[in-house]
């Protein structure tokens, strides 16, 4: 049996063009993409194994040589296409390290920092908190199977053979960034606020009673204030949190659409 090289490219682009999309949404997307939860030797099996059971989704796919230049763009675009998706994803938990950021400068834990395993950028401990609480959250709303259904999804919306996201679209994304700041805000605003109102407090204290050490009273009652106020407000980091990532998701339905 003799197979020509068309033939060869068109069975090998069967396989090869859905998986360079599911690849690049794995490597961008939280948690997938985490360096301490999948090495990237996982995360390959895992974009294969997600490319046998999307395979029978997808539409015709084109015999494209990859090595040429349509094969080269092809490549291009279903990569971007997998990195969009992951990265809206990706901004709705980086509001969470916004959050933590701002809470952690208003209580005086801003020094507190480490280097996150999953990100490998140094990030405060309060950041770390709330991104430890939104991954138990997105697993617990399966939000991990419903981007993985979009992932598949995306092949109906936007097959193979058609052109990847257009600039406009991803202006779209970056306009979308804009929410993950509002999310972020209103996730912190009740500790800022509160902790502004007691260092208002203290200010007072101080124009009246000058001899007092207000560093030495001040921080730990911050601190402590802080921490109660995070304990009182996580019941509303589960609607914030979900209300920002049903948006990324209706927003990469809404890019892929178009």
């Amino acid at each position: 049996m003799t197979l020509s090289i068309a033939e060869i490219s068109g069975l090998v682009g069967v396989y090869f063009w859905p998986f360079v999309r599911i690849s690049a949404m794995l490597m961008a997307a939280p948690i997938f993409g985490a360096k301490n939860i999948l090495f990237v030797v996982h995360r390959l099996a895992l974009a294969l194994i997600l490319t046998v059971v999307a395979q029978p989704y997808i539409s015709h796919i084109p015999a494209v040589e990859p090595f040429s230049f349509a094969g080269m763009l092809m490549f291009v675009e279903q990569m971007l296409i997998g990195l969009v998706i992951g990265f809206m994803l990706q901004l709705a938990f980086s509001s969470l390290i916004i959050a933590g950021n701002s809470v952690a400068l208003t209580m005086g834990l801003g020094f507190a920092s480490f280097l996150d395993p999953a990100t490998g950028v140094s990030v405060p401990i309060v950041s770390k908190f709330y991104l430890i609480i939104g991954t138990l959250l997105f697993f617990a709303m399966d939000g991990h199977l419903v981007a993985i259904k979009i992932l598949v999804e995306s092949f109906s919306l936007v097959s193979v053979t058609q052109s990847g996201v257009s600039v406009n679209e991803i202006f779209g994304v970056v306009l979308w960034g804009g929410k993950m700041y509002v999310g972020a805000l209103l996730i912190a605003l009740p500790c800022m606020v509160t902790i502004t109102l007691i260092n208002i407090g203290f200010g007072v204290m101080t124009r009246s009673a000058p001899q007092m050490n207000i560093f030495a009273v001040g921080f730990p009652t911050t601190l402590a204030a802080g921490v109660i106020i995070i304990m009182l407000t996580l019941p509303n980091l589960l609607p914030r949190f979900t209300e920002l990532v049903m948006d990324s998701f209706n927003t990469i339905q809404t890019i892929l659409k178009t």
